[in-house]
């Protein structure tokens, strides 16, 4: 198995055509090119959080053990340098390409675009607001919402104030994580007030409005982060603060995160926060090339449960989500509020499995 990384492209043809190849040739392994292999395309959101760099790793590994060819490109965290990298795939005749669009509410003409050229896609983490896909891979994120809200409304006894710290509500994550979380608040923890913070998966825009709130209302005892971004500069706020204590000091600030990392588990174990939600990397990689082998091979799904503990959903006409598993993950590894946890040490985890 080759992997290629492709440099994104200017937007006209010609000029994608000739940066592409100069690319192919500078960064492509050297080997026998009479490989049978099929060619996908695999196309990184953005490399600048652990959870990113953690399926940056694994997808070659899940290519090899598929028997696919990889062809790569970086469109950071850029709808437009998406685009342009989807006509890089096109231009070198990939048979399948693989995406997570951070920006969920524009990517309907590429995909209408490698749709033309009977290119299927499957996209992973995120799901198109419009447009069809051969598969999305991602799991539940209302659910994570909920499972965020269960453990805060536990730890705070169901009265207090706690901050959400959000993504980006032009997301399709963020907004199911958002309204998992208020929902899940408003129907069991009415005496709970949320404080939503916007933050377009900033970590810096994310800590000074932490700081902010915290500074308004002393008060808040728990904070819920839709996503690693945020760790760094939440634990900098909290020690300032003087809040970075432990689980049982009266002054301790409950943090729940999402993205289920090696230092998120690292930070449960030492009490700097509380608990996560494993959002799996790992088969994210594995079954978005899964289902683009599945796709060349002409193969089809219907809604229902897979023979990988997950679960097929119709989320539109011509969308399907497959639905991962995403546990909870505590110190203790207890049941909140009906949601069982696992503990940050536990072995299936594939942040304690991250070489």
């Amino acid at each position: 198995m080759k992997t290629r990384c492709l440099r994104h492209p200017g937007l006209g043809a010609v000029t994608a055509l000739a940066l592409a190849v100069t690319a192919l040739s500078a960064c492509g392994n050297s080997g026998d090119d009479a490989d049978d292999a099929p060619v996908v395309g695999v196309d990184y959101p953005r490399s600048d959080t652990d959870f990113w760099n953690a399926y940056i790793k694994y997808t070659p590994q899940f290519a090899k053990e598929l028997g696919l060819e990889l062809k790569t490109t970086s469109s950071h965290n850029d709808a437009a340098k998406l685009a342009a990298n989807a006509q890089t795939f096109i231009i070198h005749g990939v048979k399948g390409v693989a995406m997570a669009p951070q920006d969920t509410a524009v990517i309907a003409p590429t995909l209408q675009q490698l749709a033309a050229q009977n290119i299927p896609v499957v996209t992973l983490d995120t799901r198109p607001d419009t447009g069809d896909v051969y598969m999305v891979v991602r799991a539940d994120n209302r659910e994570y919402g909920e499972k965020a809200c269960r453990f805060l409304g536990t730890k705070l006894g169901g009265k207090g104030k706690v901050v959400m710290l959000q993504g980006d509500l032009a997301s399709i994550n963020s907004r199911d994580r958002t309204e998992g979380f208020n929902q899940c608040m408003k129907q069991h923890y009415p005496k709970i007030k949320v404080f939503g913070e916007t933050t377009n998966w900033d970590g810096a825009v994310a800590a000074q409005k932490l700081q902010t709130d915290l500074t308004a209302h002393p008060d808040i005892k728990g904070i819920y982060m839709q996503a690693s971004f945020a760790l760094s500069g939440t634990l900098q706020v909290l020690k300032q603060q003087g809040l970075l204590v432990s689980p049982q000091d009266k002054k301790h600030v409950f943090v729940v995160s999402n993205d289920g990392i090696p230092r998120e588990l690292k930070n449960i174990a030492e009490g700097k926060i509380d608990a996560t939600v494993s959002q799996p990397a790992d088969l994210y990689a594995k079954y978005a090339l899964y289902y683009l082998k599945a796709a060349i091979d002409g193969k089809t799904f219907k809604p229902g449960k897979t023979d990988h503990d997950s679960t097929i959903v119709q989320i539109r006409d011509g969308v399907l989500e497959d639905q991962l598993t995403a546990p909870l993950v505590t110190a203790d590894g207890a049941t909140y509020d009906g949601v069982p946890s696992l503990k940050s040490n536990d072995t299936t985890l594939w942040g304690n499995n991250l070489g």
